[in-house]
């Protein structure tokens, strides 16, 4: 039940519960320990107490002391050293009258206490005094007189042994120690001592008082820590859990998440990051429909032409006739063989690329090692000759993915090989732009060049102004190339030779 409470609440919550539970029970085991310091502080003064007690009841037996007022007086007189530390001592008889109190001595207080005003008078007075304080006491604290304390001690199971009874007002905290006198055989009165213990009592307040300080700022650190936790941190979470939410259900509505990528730590960082995401993830699932549609819409031309084809070829009896049908049907089938095949394969190079980590490499490099293996194939079969110009002395060094590199250079060649006539010559410059610290790779042919004014037609895709051999190419050649080349950062034009025949497509890359 707990489990599935602490479950279902928010993170705020948990944490505020579970801070409470802790509080709880280091609260309870506070309460216990200072339960305990009381016991603890009174038992080591009635300790001393009953040290007392037993010294001075041997010295009473040794010297034969008789419970009245003049030897009482007398022997307390003479024994003043062994209550030093004590407030009061007084001594009762067996009808729990004071015979005896340190208080009526005529003495030098500091042989007693430091702490009480010794005022000389007769034993009548000040037990006629003594009375009367305490009755005001008894009035207004329910506390006992000493002679109804010795009274219940000796009505007590505890008679015949030390008797510590606690006696605490507004304004002190006194111990009081009992123990009756005998002279081995009888009973012949009682010594109690009494000593004010206000010591323990600011003990145990300044305990209270620390504990309850130290509550009271725990409490404020969590509070002020919850409402940090909730500002800063929880709020953003379920800015965050919205954001997500309307990205699952499809929901339009805005989110305030430009607010958390404002902040410039992780759950910033975290929300940049997802919203960058999310918008790549739905730029990618647009591309994805548009480049469906597109590719339906390019598969149905030459499904018409071959149904056309095909319903013909079969009522023609003429042989030139059916030949140039037949050349029709393979020329459809190649192209939809084309576009499946490079449709298949751009997707398997989005799929890799998000898998590939760019790392600085030499495109000197990578374009003579692809010039080389065109001119093995293309010059011994159509007699056209690639050639590269770059600065030997010069490294060539962008940050990129290799294989991609010799994708746009290849797909590049190729699309100038279309275009151009045998023995004709296409060159490869590799150049530098140190004033704007860019790497240039230019691509120029012999061909018929642009016809169209906007160049930046012939990168989208499906781009329908091709060669004759048009079932080669798929129309995706050069789109590919500029999704490539802005992966890294590039950017790519296109422009007739300027003062010769032939077209130019130039790629600037950033210099590592």
């Amino acid at each position: 039940m707990l489990s599935s409470f602490i479950k279902n609440i928010s993170i705020l919550k948990k944490f505020l519960f579970i801070n409470l539970i802790v509080f709880i029970i280091f609260g309870s085991l506070t309460v216990i320990y200072l339960k305990g310091i009381q016991p603890n502080l009174i038992n080591k003064k009635t300790s001393n107490h009953i040290n007392i007690i037993n010294n001075t009841v041997d010295h009473i037996r040794r010297l034969k002391i008789q419970f009245n007022k003049d030897d009482i007086r007398k022997f307390l007189f003479s024994t003043r050293f062994l209550f030093q530390n004590l407030d009061r001592v007084m001594m009762f008889d067996n009808k729990f009258e004071l015979i005896g109190d340190t208080d009526t001595l005529d003495l030098d207080p500091r042989s007693f206490s430091q702490r009480l005003e010794i005022i000389e008078m007769n034993i009548q007075d000040k037990d006629k005094i003594s009375n009367k304080k305490n009755i005001i006491q008894k009035n207004k604290n329910k506390s006992k007189t000493f002679s109804e304390i010795v009274i219940d001690y000796s009505k007590s199971s505890d008679f015949g042994k030390p008797y510590t009874f606690v006696q605490e007002n507004y304004d002190q905290f006194l111990l009081i120690t009992i123990k009756n006198v005998n002279d081995g055989k009888n009973n012949i009165g009682y010594l109690a001592i009494s000593e004010k213990a206000n010591d323990i009592r600011n003990a145990i307040n300044e305990r209270k008082i620390f504990v309850f300080r130290t509550a009271l700022v725990v409490a404020i650190v969590i509070l002020i820590f919850s409402l940090v936790l909730n500002r800063y941190f929880l709020k953003p979470i379920k800015i965050l859990v919205n954001f997500t939410k309307s990205i699952k259900e499809k929901n339009k509505q805005k989110t305030n998440i430009q607010i958390v990528k404002n902040r410039n730590d992780e759950i910033g960082i975290l929300s940049s990051s997802l919203d960058e995401m999310t918008s790549e993830l739905n730029s990618r699932i647009n591309t994805a429909e548009n480049f469906s549609t597109d590719l339906v819409h390019e598969i149905r031309n030459p499904l018409a032409s071959l149904k056309s084809a095909s319903e013909i070829i079969s009522e023609t009896t003429d042989v030139i006739q059916r030949r140039k049908l037949v050349d029709i049907l393979l020329h459809d089938v190649e192209r939809i063989e084309r576009l499946i095949t490079d449709y298949s394969q751009m997707l398997k190079d989005e799929v890799a690329i998000t898998n590939e980590q760019m790392k600085k490499i030499d495109l000197k490099l990578i374009a003579e090692s692809v010039v080389d293996d065109f001119n093995s194939i293309h010059n011994s079969k159509n007699g056209i000759k690639i050639k590269i110009n770059s600065n030997k002395s010069i490294k060539y060094n962008i940050l990129g993915i290799e294989n991609r590199i010799e994708q746009i250079i290849a797909n590049l060649l190729d699309n100038s090989i279309s275009f151009s006539r045998e023995n004709q010559t296409i060159k490869v410059i590799l150049s530098r732009d140190e004033k704007e610290k860019n790497i240039i790779l230019s691509v120029i042919d012999e061909g018929e060049g642009f016809k169209e004014n906007d160049t930046s037609k012939i990168f989208k895709r499906f781009y329908s102004n091709r060669p004759n051999k048009f079932g080669e190419h798929s129309g995706l050649g050069l789109n590919i190339v500029k999704n490539l080349v802005e992966l890294h950062n590039g950017k790519i034009y296109a422009s007739n030779n300027v003062g010769q025949k032939g077209a130019l497509i130039e790629i600037i890359f950033p210099k590592v």
